[in-house]
């Protein structure tokens, strides 16, 4: 029997009428393996995963091969976004077996969960020297059968060098200028000067890295380090990797040009995207950045918005063609027959060659990705904006992406993030609403009465797995962003209550080391725990960052102490791994300059307060924090005790216990924030 038909989770519905009798990850399907002593064959994927929707139709929806799994194995099914405590402990064995991973992910475990053979997608039949599916599954029953002694040994071995990699928190002390220096020149010996971004195909959105880049830069003057994150930024704007028709970013780009994506887009890409390119239209006046930020997030409120007022995790790579056949990319690519069928026979010339549209095709069967390959120069605005929308509308008959519902409480703590600071800094009050709306979810949904994060939810129904850290981080992260843009001390107040969840339960022994799960959540086979960025900031990193802030915002000593001791890791790590922890130098750079605290003191309304805060909010110098209100006010600590000055608005910077005068001026305010003019 198949039991997926109840659960939240869009991925494991999208199994629900398989033949394959799946469990969900949970005790009865161990035990069930137990009482049949059978192995437990793991299949770990999400919904908007191309070669997980291949195996599902190759080997999933197969009479025959689901016939022999449920003969031999007790089937469980995990969506890794919903499970990334169960997705990070196994693909860290099956990495360390292989020295590969990816998803799909396929692992075989004793009825204790210990993995004994491991593998990611397996073909139907073999295939490029790969061994088919059937053929692994008999294998791994034979060995389970006639060698059971053998795979015992193997699983106790996996299983306790996994136990073995529990991490120290890295060094003594908090990364220093000798550190950020190192990792900024390690940067630059991975640059792709030519093409912008790090490293070869395939090539990822480094958003993270960034940010570390634009705070470097705000901090020191370093002009190298602005160069490379505005020249990556444009770079991947120009690319197929941005949709040039309706906004936002695919996963990543399969060759080193930015040119052809994979083409799911996920809510996390798009929400930090959108927020460095904002960043990055604050730090240099960008026009391209502004485009970009504001395109990215109308396109979050746009496609993934959910009644509820969340936002949906991903948009899928695959939809049908218009031949009946579902294929990756069908939805968003070109030929140039198919631009004069919608323009006409001048502007389809016209938009071919704007969009680098060719004949021989950049993607497969002679179709192209749109990209701007000339840049953006002496052209006529008019005329792309008009051909821009009609080849949206002409798009908008096309079979749409699948999307995945499901809410993730850290993404959209992210997505929190950026609509609030893009709403503000291009005067989009919507954008800020949505970003309030979204918070409100979080807060209705997935904060139960002791602050615990749940970490999904659907159609406005919390899930049953519980928050991770990276969900108090980035939740928090998103909340003390929303504080500073709309002056509402409440959610400085709901990030205090994750973030001494954080402490509280998160926090090893020795204060050191931070852990992915709770000291109370589910006990698997080893506690996962990793500093490193990988598409989203590590819950290490974002969790150091969130507490940065809150103790800028509020004095208290205890989170800094935390943040400061959670940061040893980037000492160790940012020098000699910078491309992997750009989050945690970000985070640094903060530290390093402060972070300033910045009060606005005026009254609601008044012209001059408004004109303060906004200049407040453009501050360029790392992780400054900001709150605003009328004078005497109690909803932050930072506008205890200031006054207005002669009555009038004003602004009060502090950082490391030293306040300069406070000032009613914009222009002086500019300088000492280094605003961009």
């Amino acid at each position: 029997m198949n039991r997926l038909a109840d659960v939240t989770s869009p991925y494991l519905l999208q199994h629900a009428d398989n033949p394959v009798d799946w469990w969900p990850w949970g005790p009865e399907a161990f035990e069930e393996a137990r009482r049949r002593n059978v192995p437990v064959l793991l299949s770990v994927g999400y919904a908007a995963c191309h070669w997980c929707h291949v195996m599902a139709h190759e080997s999933f929806e197969d009479a025959t091969t689901a016939k022999y799994m449920n003969a031999h194995f007790v089937n469980v099914k995990v969506d890794r976004e919903e499970r990334p405590d169960i997705d990070a402990v196994y693909m860290e064995a099956v990495q360390a077996a292989t020295g590969q991973g990816g998803w799909p992910m396929t692992v075989f475990l004793t009825a204790d969960a210990e993995p004994f053979y491991f593998g990611t997608y397996f073909p139907p039949e073999p295939r490029h020297g790969m061994a088919s599916f059937p053929q692994v599954l008999e294998g791994v029953s034979a060995a389970w059968t006639d060698r059971r002694e053998e795979v015992a040994e193997v699983a106790a071995r996996i299983v306790g060098e996994l136990a073995g990699r529990s991490l120290a928190h890295g060094a003594d002390g908090v990364p220093g200028e000798g550190e950020l220096a190192q990792a900024l020149l390690g940067l630059t010996r991975e640059y792709d000067a030519r093409r912008g971004g790090f490293g070869g195909a395939p090539k990822f959105p480094p958003s993270m890295t960034v940010e570390f880049l634009l705070r470097h830069h705000a901090r020191t003057g370093a002009e190298g380090a602005l160069q490379m994150a505005a020249d990556t930024c444009e770079a991947m704007a120009r690319g197929g990797i941005y949709d040039q028709l309706g906004g936002g970013f695919a996963r990543y780009s399969v060759d080193r040009d930015w040119v052809v994506p994979h083409f799911e887009k996920m809510l996390y890409d798009n929400a930090l995207l959108c927020r460095v390119y904002a960043h990055l239209w604050r730090a240099t006046g960008s026009d391209l950045a502004r485009r970009v930020a504001i395109e990215t997030a109308d396109f979050l409120v746009r496609e993934l918005r959910t009644p509820e007022g969340g936002f949906a995790s991903a948009l899928d790579a695959d939809s049908e063609d218009g031949a009946g056949r579902h294929v990756e990319g069908a939805y968003y690519v070109w030929t140039p027959d198919r631009l004069r069928e919608v323009l006409g026979e001048a502007d389809g010339e016209f938009a071919a060659r704007y969009y680098g549209v060719t004949e021989e095709g950049t993607f497969e069967e002679g179709a192209s990705v749109l990209q701007l390959p000339l840049g953006e120069g002496l052209v006529d605005a008019a005329r792309v904006e008009s051909v821009r929308a009609r080849l949206l509308a002409a798009r908008e008959e096309r079979a749409r992406p699948g999307r995945d519902d499901k809410i993730v409480a850290a993404w959209n703590g992210l997505a929190i993030a950026a609509l609030a600071e893009t709403g503000a800094y291009f005067d989009r009050p919507d954008l800020v609403e949505r970003a309030t709306e979204a918070a409100d979810l979080l807060v209705r949904v997935h904060l139960d009465d002791g602050a615990r994060l749940a970490r999904t939810s659907k159609d406005g129904r919390a899930g049953v797995n519980a928050g991770v850290l990276e969900d108090y981080g980035d939740v928090a992260e998103g909340f003390l962003a929303l504080a500073g843009v709309t002056g509402e001390g409440v959610w400085l107040e709901f990030a205090g209550f994750l973030l001494d969840i954080v402490l509280d339960q998160f926090v090893a022994e020795g204060g050191g080391a931070l852990y992915d799960t709770a000291h109370d959540a589910e006990q698997l086979i080893r506690r996962p725990q990793d500093p490193m960025d990988n598409a989203t900031p590590s819950g290490w990193t974002a969790a150091a960052g969130a507490l940065l802030s809150y103790a800028a915002h509020t004095g208290s000593e205890a989170h800094r102490t935390a943040a400061e001791n959670a940061l040893g890791v980037v000492k160790a790590l940012g020098p000699r791994a910078p491309r992997h922890i750009g989050w945690g130098l970000a985070v640094a750079e903060a530290l390093l300059d402060g972070p300033r605290e910045i009060a606005v003191v005026g009254a609601a309304g008044d012209e001059k307060t408004a004109e303060l805060h906004r200049t407040a909010l453009l501050a360029t110098v790392p992780g400054a924090v900001v709150a605003v209100g009328a004078p005497g006010g109690d909803e932050f600590p930072l506008l205890r005790d200031r006054p207005t000055v002669g009555g009038e608005a004003a602004a009060y910077v502090c950082r490391r216990f030293v306040c300069t005068a406070p000032t009613g001026e914009v222009s002086e305010l500019k300088r000492e924030l280094n605003v961009f003019d």
